[in-house]
């Protein structure tokens, strides 16, 4: 079987590194705060090029931490792509701001500027920018609307660990950046984990105050807060694959490059874009084919997982019922057609070449 994801498989390949971290937490007894955390902060921020990190407990949270700390008014409206994981709207609504959903374009499936710019309206504040399946969204225009309309730009980076625009890492290009450490992301904890990285000191200072109970020193609270801090035993797992993630990245654009390679002559998929510009960290591989769930059977009969992300575009979900999903025709055209081939440091070449094949052999039997 050809895993989507095996994480079994990577914890034996850096188990001794991974149990004495863990070890010498449980050893120290620091659990909350201390060396391991300041560490991963401030080996995260050297590694995106930002000035701040601020460890917090989950992706979701450093979006909906930054927003606060952000001070946009209530009611204010926040533009984010239709084509995303839920967290990247809901972050917007659960802080008490009208999540606005803009469509994406059909290169790549990112934020199309065009929709973002007829959607904007005196209510916006802010633009949500997702650099879905490790691909960095077209960051110049995005930042010129912003800057001509006195808009925040937030950089959802759960899925672009490492990326890069024009020689940028992501996270750095916006007014702040939101990391998830998910443990299936490319640099992933063993549980629920994130940060938030920014070259804007204040901002950083309100986020960790945010996330630690309205205060910097015990108990003196500011104001209300909330509890999101990143825990040690997780920054000491981040902080040994911090050392890998580069590696890591290395095998996943080596397996894009041998599918981009080797099914570019079937002629009923769409592979994904490549930018000259950018440095795509294929979080996702992501292919477009109206052959989709027969595709994704036929691949998993033949020992070979795949996946969906996402099967429903988010103005679609009955949480959006209230939604005009006409608005973003495109994202909820494609939700149907968008199948994740196996990628990840946990394949061989052999591995890509086998699912390859399995792909070709799918759509001979289509002709």
């Amino acid at each position: 079987m050809i895993k989507f994801l095996d994480l079994v498989g990577q914890y034996k390949k850096i188990k001794t590194e991974i149990d004495e971290a863990i070890h010498s937490v449980i050893a120290d007894a620091s659990f909350i705060g201390g060396n391991h955390v300041s560490e991963f902060e401030t080996r995260f921020a050297r590694y995106v090029g930002a000035s701040n990190c601020v460890g917090v407990n989950s992706g979701t949270d450093a979006l909906e931490i930054s927003l606060a700390a952000l001070d946009i008014p209530k009611g204010s409206e926040v533009i984010v792509p239709a084509n995303s994981f839920i967290a990247s709207s809901e972050a917007v609504t659960r802080e008490g701001l009208r999540v606005v959903f803009a469509d994406v374009n059909t290169k790549d499936f990112l934020l199309d500027i065009d929709d973002v710019i007829r959607k904007i309206t005196p209510n916006t504040k802010a633009i949500i920018a997702v650099h879905l399946y490790g691909q960095p969204c077209d960051m110049n225009p995005i930042l010129r609307v912003a800057r001509e309309h006195g808009l925040y730009v937030i950089e959802d980076c759960a899925q672009a660990h490492g990326a890069e625009y024009e020689g940028e890492k992501v996270g750095t290009l916006g007014d702040v950046g939101c990391f998830s450490f998910y443990p299936g992301k490319n640099l992933g904890a063993y549980g629920d984990a994130g940060a938030i990285t920014t070259n804007n000191q204040e901002l950083a200072i309100k986020a960790r105050k945010i996330a630690n109970h309205g205060r910097v020193a015990k108990y003196d609270h500011e104001f209300e807060g909330r509890n999101s801090r990143l825990d040690a035993l997780q920054a000491a797992v981040l902080n040994v694959k911090l050392n890998h993630i580069e590696d890591w990245t290395r095998r996943r654009i080596a397996i894009a490059d041998l599918y981009l390679s080797k099914l570019s002559d079937v002629n009923k998929i769409e592979l994904p874009f490549r930018s000259s510009n950018v440095t795509q960290v294929y979080h996702l591989f992501v292919i477009k084919t109206e052959y989709r769930d027969d595709l994704k059977a036929y691949l998993l009969q033949n020992g070979i997982e795949s996946g969906i992300h996402y099967p429903i575009a988010l103005p679609k979900l009955e949480a959006y019922r209230y939604m005009e999903c006409s608005t973003c025709p495109v994202a909820c055209s494609i939700d149907s057609t968008l199948l994740s081939l196996p990628i990840g440091d946990h394949m061989t070449i052999g591995d890509a070449d086998k699912v390859v094949n399995a792909v070709k052999a799918f759509f001979k039997e289509k002709q």
